[in-house]
């Protein structure tokens, strides 16, 4: 009874525990709006449904998330918990959730995106608010309330409300610096920025800054072109073209005076700049004068009209070209015919020759005289020059020479023969042509004192061409004409073949001729022959003729195997014939001589046969005899007692049976035997 008991007590506690369960049915995040205007609040709810076996308080732990970063953590035994950014900020934006845990159990809310919508207002301040011209404005746009990556808009607001802009990128910063140069014309600059943004959430563009005022101040005036002229000014007359300006303050500026790009005179220091001189056609034009202080730079422009004092001289000759020893005429003349200092000048030099104090001029020419000559006029200390006028005098050429460029007059077919034509004397231009027989090969104009170089190919075989060359030159009776040259054309050697007589054997101790024909060439022509790998040729002659023939007497084995021909003419061309293989045979009284020791040795060998073939007929005679004696003396006495020695000596023919212990009846036997033959 008291185990039972004890064991109660032991499972209540157990089973209160087993009273006290829970399960998180749901957990959801809520906004009053996803999207929030700049400088609003968010105000994340978090709220936690949960069913429970009894009435118990519970501690929830709430955790905030943003893109899945701890964003904040509470605990609190409300079934809901409140987060709250503000200022709301576009990096505010993004994907929030939260979670709660409670009594071991947890649970998540579903993603809930918030936007930002907007940026906050930059701000913008200026390095120096007041800047000298030729200076840069030096400005820092912030967004201190933001995160990067930003783009900045920096504008410079000029007077007629145009933007000049300028962007910059900042990945890391939420500030960005820029340089605006200060430009000419520039009094009060205004400035303001942009800052937008672009990220996964989407793109932002924030409100214009503050305006920033940078004033300018001018360190010189406009500068002002003036000329201290008479208001007509004519050539002759004395010009003073003056430019100043008004500094701000000491400083070390640079004035220039130009006309059209050249510059006339320049100063550095002063505040003022003249430009003097006596008035010519030349200085008719627009003049400029500059103002320079570092990246300042300031102009101003005046035209200046000068008129003519008196018109430009013109020369007039009698002939440009002309030939030695011929009259020339030269003439000056100005319009409207006013009192001037006149001159006649030839050049070079550079400075000019003067040839005569007057309006005219008569020479016999020589070709030094060839040159440009000017009329110069002077009235009042203008001077004036014509037009220059080229005057050629011409020599007439010499005897040309025609020459081969490499020395000799022997071409190759097929090769490019290169001859020069040249007049030793002579007034260039020089045209040269050149002839080959009556044919106009080519014409070259030569401008200066060396030779025409002319190439002809040789395609044609003909043993001998003519050339000669022409020259002349504008010379009224100059053309003359080289002496004629020969030029000798060589056809290599071609075709070669190469064969014996008798062809490819010979006897032995016997003649071989050889025979090595070209089918063309020049001749002569060197025809040499070789016996292969041997260095030395065996025959070497140059003949006036396309074939060569060569007889090597006594031929022996030694001299058989490959042989060859080789050709070369004046075209330092050698061609080789395929290899001969000429063999060594026997002579004929070799042969017979062989033929007669055969037959020699047949003869005795046949003789040889012969004897001992009748030795052994002789042989087989003399027993045939003795056998029939035999048998005769056998039938008349049968008792003869010689025979048996008798028998021992007889050569037993064919059949014969030998019986030791009856030899007589072996006798008798072939007694009747022989008697049987008989009869048959």
């Amino acid at each position: 009874m008291y185990f039972a008991v004890l064991m109660i007590l032991l499972h209540c506690p157990s089973l209160k525990a087993q009273d006290n369960v829970i399960t998180i049915n749901k957990v959801e995040l809520t906004v009053p709006s996803p999207k929030v205007k700049n400088g609003k609040s968010i105000e994340l709810t978090c709220i936690v449904d949960i069913s429970k076996s009894a009435s118990f308080q519970i501690q929830h732990a709430f955790s905030f998330y943003k893109d899945d970063s701890p964003l904040y953590n509470t605990t609190s035994e409300q079934d809901r918990a409140r987060y709250k950014i503000f200022p709301a900020r576009f990096a505010d934006s993004g994907s929030y959730k939260c979670s709660v845990e409670a009594s071991g159990k947890s649970k998540s809310s579903n993603d809930l995106v918030v936007q930002v919508k907007g940026l906050s207002q930059p701000k913008l301040t200026a390095l120096k608010t007041e800047v000298t011209e030729g200076e840069v404005v030096t400005l820092r746009c912030e967004e201190p309330e933001e995160k990067p990556p930003f783009i900045f808009l920096f504008n410079k607001i000029s007077p007629n409300q145009q933007l000049q802009a300028k962007k910059k990128q900042e990945l890391k910063e939420n500030f960005a610096s820029v340089d605006f140069p200060v430009e000419e014309g520039d009094r009060i600059l205004r400035f303001h920025c942009i800052v937008t943004v672009n990220s996964a959430v989407g793109f932002e563009k924030s409100e214009a800054s503050n305006i920033t005022l940078v004033t300018v101040v001018e360190p010189f005036s406009h500068p002002k072109l003036t000329s201290k002229s008479p208001w007509n000014v004519t050539e002759g007359d004395r010009i003073d073209i003056v430019c100043t300006t008004i500094l701000a303050r000491k400083y070390e500026i640079e004035i220039l005076i130009q006309k059209d790009r050249r510059i006339l005179n320049s100063t550095r220091g002063q505040n003022s700049l003249t430009y003097s001189a006596i008035a010519t056609m030349e200085d008719n034009g627009n003049y400029t004068c500059k103002v320079e202080l570092g990246r300042v730079s300031k102009t101003t422009s005046m035209n200046l009209v000068v008129e003519e004092l008196f018109a430009k001289p013109i020369l007039t000759p009698s002939l440009t070209d002309l030939d030695e020893n011929q009259r020339l005429s030269l003439w000056c003349h100005i319009n409207g015919s006013p009192k001037a200092n006149v001159s006649i000048i030839k050049r070079p030099p550079k400075n000019g020759t003067l040839l005569k104090t007057s309006s005219n001029f008569t020479i016999q020419v020589q070709v030094n005289d060839t040159g440009s000559y000017v009329c110069r006029a002077e009235i009042k200390g203008i001077i004036k020059e014509s037009n220059p006028v080229q005057i050629t005098v011409y020599a007439p050429v010499s005897e040309p020479v025609l020459s081969v460029a490499n020395l000799s007059t022997e071409m190759v077919l097929g090769e490019t023969l290169m001859l020069r034509c040249q007049s030793m004397s002579g007034t260039p231009p020089i045209n040269y042509t050149l002839f080959r027989g009556n044919r106009l090969i080519h014409t070259i104009t030569v401008f200066n004192n060396t030779y025409a170089e002319f190439r002809d190919k040789q395609t044609k075989l003909n043993n001998l061409r003519e050339y000669r060359c022409e020259a002349s030159n504008r010379h009224a009776y100059a053309k003359r004409s080289s002496y004629k040259m020969n030029i000798t054309v060589i056809a290599p050697v071609r075709n070669i073949s190469f064969g014996s007589l008798p062809h490819g054997e010979v006897e032995d101790g016997g003649n071989i001729n050889f025979l090595c024909i070209v089918g063309e060439g020049s001749l002569p022509i060197n025809f040499r022959i070789f016996k292969e790998n041997d260095q030395k040729p065996l025959f070497n002659e140059s003949k006036m003729e396309t074939r060569v023939l060569w007889q090597k007497e006594s031929f022996s084995k030694q001299d058989a195997g490959k042989y060859f021909c080789e050709a070369s003419n004046r075209a330092r061309a050698t061609v080789r014939s395929n290899l001969l293989t000429v063999k060594v045979i026997l002579a004929s009284w070799q042969k017979g001589f062989i033929a007669l020791f055969v037959l020699a040795v047949i003869a005795i060998a046949a003789s040889g046969f012969w004897w001992y073939w009748h030795k052994k007929e002789k042989g087989k005679h003399p027993s045939m005899e003795m056998s029939g004696s035999t048998a005769a003396t056998n039938s008349t006495s049968e008792k003869q007692a010689s025979g048996q020695n008798h028998y021992t000596e007889f050569y037993p023919g064919p059949g014969y049976i030998e019986d030791s212990e009856n030899p007589v009846k072996s006798a008798d036997e072939n007694k009747d035997s022989g008697e049987n033959r008989h009869s048959v």
